[in-house]
């Protein structure tokens, strides 16, 4: 098979859990650990952080892989899922894994593909780990996919466990309630390994302290650690600021993510970072400087806060849950415009009641349109939660004729939008 022809084998033969849903999630390590034993466990031989959390946990990981990558490290960086090309996915220092090695890794392994039949996430968990230790990176920062102790990445054994926060989010999975999420998430600690908090949340707080005390594990809650001070905004996509930690700063940091919600995940990265200093890596306050700084070049980081036009603005952003959501919109009140023209469109597994909650009713208008995939929620749905949501909302095919409407609708003083689900944003990005 050529290139082409082995994504399209992936993509129709192994369960996407991004695109069908539950029929793809295993609810064991099983098949990951037969297939890492077929290929000679390679995630063995490689140094990772592990990074999980219900928002931010991308944004964390590219940090995190960004400033390693200033260091002057080989870094690794494995995200799920992907937008454009299922490469986006296997990365070392921002270049994508090679169509031959892709190739040649499915070719090998197909016997194993055959008598385990694994999920297709559980296949390119393999192929990265298999990837990194082949090029024999200095590091690897492996972003979790769905919850934590039962994901397929959470087979090695880290210098760092990361956990950015905790959100309703594949509730019918991960449990009803935040500390039934949280104890999903808390799976990534492992005896004797630190862990990183991104944030101090009363209602699972409790949930993270007794699985480090059960693993011997050192924990920090980022934000009693670090905090982001004299931040301002320089234009629509960057800001400036410091990073005051407790015994020290770094100071006139830029990033070209100039969002409230971002310093959050500032904040974890910088613990994390912190703490790998702590254990022996070679990280200076420079490094974390350039690593922000240079974050999307560095990693070709995309599908957050994209702006790519003015007059009108767009942004497009991956927000699809309610805590995404509500950061996004809180975001979108510090700007001024006429109207908000809102492409949204999510997956049907998704509550969206409490998302309807959190959007704006005034001076905006809903283009709504499914994803180009299975697990996308039908049109007629959509719109009627819309219509008991009493939104302003026009229904439309498919993603780029709503995304057009609202080009042709919008004057130079509004601002379009595309949100609600990654699939929505990957289909215009």
């Amino acid at each position: 098979m050529n290139y082409q022809e082995t994504v399209s084998y992936l993509f129709t033969m192994l369960p996407m859990f991004q695109r069908v849903g539950d029929v793809a999630y295993k609810k064991d390590l099983h098949n990951t650990l037969a297939l890492l034993e077929a290929i000679g466990n390679p995630h063995h031989r490689l140094q990772c952080i592990h990074v999980a959390g219900t928002n931010g946990k991308g944004s964390v990981s590219h940090m995190i892989a960004s400033t390693l990558q200033e260091a002057g490290y080989a870094c690794g960086l494995y995200i799920s899922p992907h937008y454009k090309d299922y490469r986006e996915r296997i990365k070392i220092n921002g270049n994508y894994i090679t169509e031959e090695y892709v190739v040649s890794f499915v070719e090998k392994i197909k016997p194993a593909i055959e008598e385990i039949q694994p999920s297709f996430f559980e296949l390119t968990v393999a192929m990265a780990f298999d990837y990194f230790a082949f090029k024999q990176v200095d590091y690897a920062v492996i972003e979790t996919g769905l919850g934590g102790r039962l994901d397929s990445t959470n087979v090695i054994e880290p210098l760092l466990s990361v956990i950015t926060n905790i959100s309703y989010d594949h509730m019918h999975m991960l449990g009803n309630t935040l500390p039934e999420i949280a104890g999903e998430k808390a799976g990534i600690i492992k005896k004797n390994i630190p862990v990183v908090i991104g944030e101090t949340q009363e209602e699972v707080k409790e949930v993270f302290h007794q699985k480090a005390i059960e693993k011997n594990s050192t924990i920090y809650f980022a934000d009693m650690e670090v905090e982001i001070v004299h931040y301002q905004k320089t234009d629509i996509a960057t800001a400036q600021f410091d990073i005051q930690f407790k015994d020290d700063c770094i100071e006139n940091i830029q990033i070209d993510y100039a969002t409230r919600y971002q310093q959050k995940n500032i904040v974890t990265a910088a613990c994390a970072l912190k703490k790998l200093q702590e254990i022996g890596i070679a990280i200076s306050h420079e490094h974390i400087r350039l690593g922000l700084s240079h974050l999307r070049k560095n990693t070709a980081f995309i599908g957050r806060w994209n702006v790519i036009q003015q007059q009108p603005l767009i942004i497009l952003d991956s927000a699809h849950n309610e805590a995404g959501i509500r950061e996004l919109v809180n975001q979108l009140q510090e700007f001024k415009y006429q109207t908000l023209h809102w492409v949204y469109g999510t997956v049907s597994d998704k509550d969206v009641n409490k998302v309807l909650a959190l959007l704006p009713k005034e001076h905006t208008h809903y283009y709504l349109c499914k994803p180009d995939i299975p697990r996308g929620m039908e049109i007629n749905v959509l719109a009627e939660y819309f219509t008991k949501h009493t939104s302003e909302a026009s229904s439309y095919s498919s993603v780029q004729q709503a995304y057009e409407a609202a080009k042709i609708r919008a004057n130079k003083d509004d601002i379009i939008v595309v949100s609600g689900s990654i699939f929505i944003v990957a289909e215009i990005i």
